[in-house]
């Protein structure tokens, strides 16, 4: 049997040196993307927890409304009420 020729040796172990950087760089490549998955679900419990939070003030602020102006109808008529007593 004949032995193959230096340079298919030398393409062979180039070859084989190529596909173990590619597996490198693929697992690196996957690190990568589970990292900016990971960061990119984060930011978006980040997101919904401060959309809740507006909500939350917003709805605060609205009964707090409602309630000023019923407080302001409440003294309304007792000022009402004062100036028409017999005193």
């Amino acid at each position: 049997m004949k032995t193959p020729p230096e340079s298919f040796l030398l393409f062979k172990e180039e070859l084989r040196k190529v596909q173990l950087e590619k597996e490198r760089l693929k697992a690196h490549y996957e690190h990568q993307l589970a990292e900016v998955n990971q960061e990119l679900l984060r930011l978006k419990e980040q997101i919904n927890s401060q959309q809740e939070m507006m909500r939350t003030t917003l709805e605060y602020a609205s009964n707090l409304e409602i309630r000023l102006t019923e407080v302001k109808e409440e003294v309304s008529q007792v000022a009402l009420k004062n100036r028409n007593s017999i005193y």
